[in-house]
């Protein structure tokens, strides 16, 4: 997923305000959805962050081009391990090569009513499909 960083993203100076990474990760996550006809939530259950590991490496800055891609790394019955890494992919002016930002692995648990769940062989295999490699 790729998008363009807004004064509203920054600091004073410009940067990314370092919570915002986190927002950029959750739409991605969120956009394989959308983009498909599965749902991240339903009478079934839904997917919470249960645990994030975080590695600022460089900042983004006002009008940079960035796009996250994900990846699930490990995927079991009830959470899913995605990692997470943001690049800088442009500027105001032109492309570039892609610069690693931000990295993270992010664990998201599928929960219901009565607390952690199985996910269905469908959100599985769906997982797997967009996810995985």
């Amino acid at each position: 997923m790729k998008f363009r960083i807004y004064y509203e993203d920054t600091d004073a100076a410009g940067i990314v305000y370092h919570a915002n990474y986190i927002k950029f990760c959750e739409r991605a996550r969120s956009e394989v959805f959308f983009n498909s006809d599965l749902e991240p939530f339903g009478k079934d259950g839904y997917f919470v962050v249960s645990e994030i590991h975080a590695k600022f490496k460089k900042p983004a800055t006002l009008g940079d081009m960035i796009e996250v891609r994900s990846k699930a790394v490990q995927i079991k019955k009830v959470s899913v391990v995605i990692n997470q890494q943001i690049y800088k992919v442009g500027n105001l002016k032109s492309e570039c090569e892609p610069e690693l930002l931000f990295e993270a692995d992010v664990t998201v648990a599928f929960m219901n009513e009565k607390g952690m769940a199985k996910m269905s062989e469908q959100m599985l295999e769906f997982i797997s499909s967009r996810l995985h490699g």
